[in-house]
């Protein structure tokens, strides 16, 4: 496929010869559905995609002014921008402003809050009843989300051993917790 090829079938095509356009569409259109298929990731969308393509090319191959050697990287724009449109126009349209006021605030209002902050509290007094190595792993199982697999490494037992230590541990913090509720 030699570029300057190219450039004479668009400038046959501007003259509405549908032979240049069907020898045009057979040289670049598997290039130009691969550049669809690879923005737009799915091919039902890329083959309607590639025909919008063709459709522009047929009314705008008059508005190609550049030498043959340019014309497939314009035929490549034209793919591209209408990828582009293809996914901005996906993309869910923001909410009116008005219909926004009707939204409901789901944070904690201040009552809330602070019974958070109590409930918190109440756990670190509890956490701070356990033995400091079942402490520290139920903080790494339960809020840093560390594996059964990975506290047994890490405190050098074996896993059994990590789920009654971490089993028990709750066992007892759940203890403590109804005692200072």
């Amino acid at each position: 496929m030699e570029r300057d090829d190219i450039g004479g079938l668009l400038a046959r095509v501007a003259l509405r010869d549908r032979n240049a356009f069907s020898l045009l569409y057979g040289r670049i259109s598997a290039k130009l559905f691969a550049i669809c298929i690879r923005m737009l990731k799915d091919r039902g969308e890329a083959e309607e995609a590639l025909q919008d393509v063709f459709v522009k090319i047929w009314h705008k191959a008059g508005s190609y002014t550049g030498d043959g050697a340019n014309a497939y990287p314009w035929l490549c724009a034209i793919v591209r921008y209408h990828c582009i449109d293809r996914l901005r126009a996906r993309r869910p349209q923001g909410e009116d402003i008005e219909a926004a006021i009707d939204l409901a605030d789901l944070a904690p209002d201040p009552e809330q809050h602070a019974m958070l902050r109590s409930e918190g509290g109440r756990i670190d007094t509890c956490l701070e009843a356990l033995d400091p190595d079942r402490a520290l792993a139920v903080r790494q199982a339960y809020v840093e989300g560390l594996s059964y697999q990975e506290l047994a490494d890490h405190f050098a037992v074996p896993l059994n051993t990590m789920r009654t230590w971490l089993r028990r541990s709750l066992l007892k913090l759940r203890e403590c917790m109804d005692e200072h509720a």
